[in-house]
């Protein structure tokens, strides 16, 4: 199916945008999005008529409007996952103090719903809304554990196993592996796969009929994320966390 070229250069911008909630100017946004400035004003001028868009009259800089929210007001509502979660994950963020992430699946990528960070000095950059592979998230890894055999090969078929880090999973026959062990042992790892110097431990969140429909991660730099702590708290902890949610949700297993 071939795409409609104005909508998906407009998609492009508001992605573009939300990478900057001070706001950018059409220079940049035209480099980056690799357009002509009179094709950017065009643009432009409809997602503003249509209050997606607005401009600082200051800085001239153009920036997402408030239209965006009103867009995902039913599906964040409709879902059950963040209202269920976040209580006990934010209870779970107050006692182990690690920033957490909470996820779904979204075309073969993890998409991060909500976000309860920590008070450390030293945070996680990341922003709810934004996407990531499956293959080397923990939280992705969770995710792929629970598919259906259709919808697993689906999802691996187009992973481009990316080496993003030295342990970053390099195959899909690794991958397997991986996710054998993970349905083992009821949790994932993210091993410093994704970002340097990050470590990850994940786990699933289930619906009343035990499908995984969402995942959730403790994520911090391996300084603090060891794997002693791993061991001797931090997997007891986010299955206590994961049971807890999924029993909100009507699981009973």
């Amino acid at each position: 199916m071939s795409n409609v070229q104005s909508l998906e250069r407009a998609l492009t911008l508001l992605n573009i945008m939300s990478d900057y909630p001070d706001g950018i100017q059409i220079s940049r946004l035209a480099e980056q999005a690799n357009l002509s400035k009179s094709t950017i004003h065009r643009l432009l001028s409809t997602l503003i008529s249509m209050k997606y868009v607005t401009q600082d009259k200051k800085t001239e800089k153009y920036m997402l409007g408030y239209q965006i929210l009103f867009l995902s007001r039913n599906m964040t509502a409709d879902s059950g996952i963040i209202s269920a979660a976040r209580p006990l994950l934010e209870r779970l963020c107050e006692d182990i103090n690690e920033t957490i992430h909470l996820c779904v699946e979204d075309s073969s990528e993890v998409v991060y719903i909500d976000k309860i960070e920590s008070n450390q000095t030293i945070r996680m950059y990341s922003r709810i809304g934004s996407r990531n592979p499956m293959y080397c998230t923990g939280v992705g890894k969770i995710l792929l554990s629970g598919m259906t055999p259709s919808d697993y090969d689906h999802a691996v078929s187009s992973i481009d196993f990316v080496k993003r880090t030295a342990k970053t999973i390099g195959s899909l026959e690794e991958l397997e592996e991986e996710i054998a062990l993970v349905k083992k042992q009821g949790y994932a790892l993210d091993n410093i796969e994704n970002e340097e110097g990050i470590r990850c431990i994940a786990a699933p969140i289930r619906d009343f009929h035990g499908n995984i429909i969402a995942s959730f991660s403790v994520s911090g730099p391996v300084h603090r994320i060891t794997m002693e702590r791993v061991n001797d708290e931090l997997v007891r902890k986010v299955r206590e966390t994961a049971k807890a949610i999924s029993h909100e949700l009507g699981f009973r297993g």
